[in-house]
């Protein structure tokens, strides 16, 4: 995680509008059929939403734990590293899913991005250090079960540049 290189996607710079759109059909979520349903101009909101279909039903009918965990997985990554802009590193380090109950009907996301949020990730950053916060996102039913519950895991730093380090 010491790396302070990040691939070429993470230079270009979309509007979250434009964002939503490329996402949609991005390819594993266009199978899955996740859909993100909004996100806010400011990136501190996103509504994710996936329909059970044939595409990703597992066995025995419910939706595929791993198309439970792909709907979670990119999001609070892509919008800290959008927020934050290019002056930080923004990793996914780890997660962990807890699968509550079948899922059966569509379910749903939301991601936010608080004040409390970004006041810690200025607090613990702001001469070099890394910071790892865990955050929680429930995946809920259509009459608002809780389906499964996922816990990921950032590696944020904001790396300070070479004539400063002396």
């Amino acid at each position: 995680m010491s790396s302070s290189k990040q691939g070429f996607y993470s230079k270009v710079t979309l509007s979250p509008n434009v964002f939503r759109h490329v996402m949609n059909c991005w390819p594993p979520f266009w199978g899955l059929r996740v859909h993100i349903e909004e996100i806010s101009p400011d990136w501190r909101y996103l509504r994710a939403r996936m329909k059970l279909s044939i595409r990703n039903k597992n066995y025995v009918g419910s939706h595929f734990g791993g198309g439970l965990f792909a709907m979670t997985d990119p999001f609070y990554m892509l919008m800290l590293k959008n927020r934050l802009g290019a002056g930080y590193l923004v990793w996914d380090k780890a997660a962990t899913i807890e699968y509550l109950r079948p899922g059966r009907s569509t379910v749903f996301a939301e991601f936010r991005v608080t004040d409390e949020m970004l006041a810690a990730i200025y607090a613990q950053t702001g001469h070099g250090e890394k910071f790892e916060p865990v955050y929680t996102v429930d995946v809920l039913g259509e009459n608002g079960e809780v389906v499964a519950h996922v816990k990921k895991t950032l590696y944020i730093r904001k790396p300070i540049p070479q004539q400063q380090k002396s």
